[in-house]
């Protein structure tokens, strides 16, 4: 197969490079990789589009604030659940059509969601767009590579890391636009045009690659659907129901984490498992998971901040704070101007990713020293520092992550890397909410406990009405103040959190390969 090592028979055995060409032939390349890139994006955006409408939601389908959060989790959950066969389906019935009935299935299911009338509806329908979503992006990722050859494989994970990075940031963005301009259920209507527009490039440009048939692994991904389910459900529902102060979240860890040391044990000894276990002697794979990972919970968490920090804290609007966050994607498109270069080149990666690893560390450190006094110009170069340490960092690790490895498990790999990101995304949103709520107690407690009677000089009371009770007045003022200062000190502490998290996986630069083994 093209792609896999050659032995050198003068060398004593030796192994040499793989030839420079493609494993599948395009006639319609760049069709295709547009056709690809419109499913990518449309999926991704997907992820995160919804949230700024959830309000609109509530009232249209008469649910409670509790109850329509189920529009964000069915999706994530019936995706996390999904992902793990896609390799297996790949395989089974082909990339073309698996990505093909992926794009038809996510774009009827959008249509279903628009059309929503109830709240149970709109979940159910919001699950299988999650399911039909799943293996759009592994598929979409894998052949990409598989029709460009090697010595081009960075440029096209340059290509694809813009969608990874840019659409989880647009999606609030158009989210919030389209329902201001128009109603909620747009938001679900505009990927109509998109993916019928897709789905025919799609039919006409991507080629057919050859099945694998093995038998599905059922008790594997039966076990790896508990252990993801329970996981989402306890990050999803854990402010809720206020943690583990309730039965609700130990019944969820306890599923989680029987379910995943049975899955590991399982897969270990399985006779046909769900994942290839060539996958997991390969150093460049384990150690793109790792990455992935944190890149997932650095992308989502600050993402998920940043926009209630501007709006809540500093009085920015929706569009500004969407501006504000779009500078991260130009600092992305910087760097692919040097990502590009240096992997189709063939020249060593690690560097870059190492510069990269310290650019994001500087980029946090950056966001942990702002106040409530910055200016825009603070916060668009803490962003755009951000965005050209991700390109500098996502793009190689994923282009690192496929060269010591067998084509024909490309799909399966990149199943699980965007099972780790996404995962990662999961994890990250979470614990930063979490952390945000409960330093905000502890700040507002200490504050508050520096306060005397002396600090009522500090508060402008002539602009109270006469009536107002000026010792009330002067004490929710202070008290509001205080609060504000509360949340900025938890969101540094935040971003403090992820820095750490980044310094943490600096040493597994210096372990990735760089050739083919």
């Amino acid at each position: 197969m093209a792609g896999a090592a050659l032995a050198n028979p003068g060398s004593g055995g030796a192994t040499q490079p793989p030839p420079d060409v493609p494993v599948l032939y395009a006639k319609n390349r760049i069709i295709m990789l547009v056709a690809v890139m419109l499913t990518a994006v449309m999926q991704l955006l997907d992820t995160t589009i919804a949230n700024v409408a959830i309000p609109h939601m509530q009232t249209s389908l008469n649910a409670t604030v509790e109850s329509v959060m189920w529009v964000l989790t069915s999706y994530i959950i019936a995706s996390a659940v999904a992902l793990p066969i896609t390799g297996w389906l790949g395989n089974r019935i082909g990339a073309r059509r698996l990505l093909i009935i992926s794009t038809i299935g996510f774009i009827v299911a959008s249509a279903l969601c628009g059309l929503a009338q109830n709240l149970a509806e709109m979940v159910a329908f919001r699950a299988i767009q999650g399911v039909a979503g799943a293996f759009i992006l592994p598929i979409s990722q894998a052949l990409m590579l598989d029709v460009t050859r090697p010595s081009r494989h960075g440029q096209m994970m340059a290509i694809w890391g813009m969608a990874i990075v840019l659409g989880p940031i647009l999606g609030p963005i158009l989210g919030g636009w389209l329902t201001e301009v128009a109603d909620w259920r747009w938001i679900f209507f505009i990927n109509l045009p998109i993916g019928v527009v897709a789905v025919a490039m799609l039919v006409f440009s991507v080629p057919h690659r050859e099945t694998r048939r093995r038998p599905i692994d059922f008790t594997g991904f039966a076990l790896m659907g508990v252990a993801l389910a329970s996981l989402q459900l306890l990050l999803d529902r854990g402010t809720q129901i206020d943690w583990f102060s309730s039965i609700e979240a130990w019944i969820y860890l306890g599923l989680c984490l029987s379910g995943a040391w049975i899955v590991i044990i399982h897969l270990a000894n399985a006779k046909n498992p769900l994942f290839d276990l060539e996958l997991f002697g390969d150093r460049n794979l384990i150690i793109a998971l790792v990455f992935m990972t944190v890149a997932g919970v650095v992308i989502s968490a600050s993402s998920a901040l940043l926009p209630t920090m501007l709006q809540n804290l500093m009085g920015y609007d929706v569009l500004t704070t969407g501006w504000v966050l779009a500078s991260r994607g130009v600092g992305f498109m910087l760097a692919m101007q040097i990502v590009t270069p240096v992997l189709n080149r063939g020249l060593d990666a690690r560097p870059m990713v190492l510069t990269g690893m310290l650019m994001l560390i500087a980029s946090l450190y950056l966001m942990a020293s702002w106040s409530l006094y910055i200016d825009q110009r603070h916060l668009v170069i803490a962003n755009v520092l951000m965005g050209l340490a991700m390109g500098l960092m996502v793009v190689p690790v994923n282009t690192l992550a496929f060269v010591t490895l067998n084509p024909a498990l490309r799909t399966e790999a990149a199943s699980l890397l965007n099972l780790l990101r996404a995962l990662g995304g999961s994890v990250g949103i979470s614990v930063a909410t979490v952390m945000l709520a409960r330093s905000t107690q502890i700040a507002h407690a200490d504050i508050g406990s520096h306060l005397t009677s002396a600090s009522s000089e500090l508060i402008d009371l002539s602009t109270l009405d006469a009536a107002q009770s000026y010792g009330d007045a002067a004490y929710a003022m202070a008290n509001a103040e205080v609060t504000r200062q509360a949340m900025m000190i938890a969101y540094i502490n935040d971003y403090y959190l992820m820095m750490w998290m980044t310094v943490a996986i600096l040493p597994l630069v210096i372990l990735i390969r760089t050739k083919h083994r």
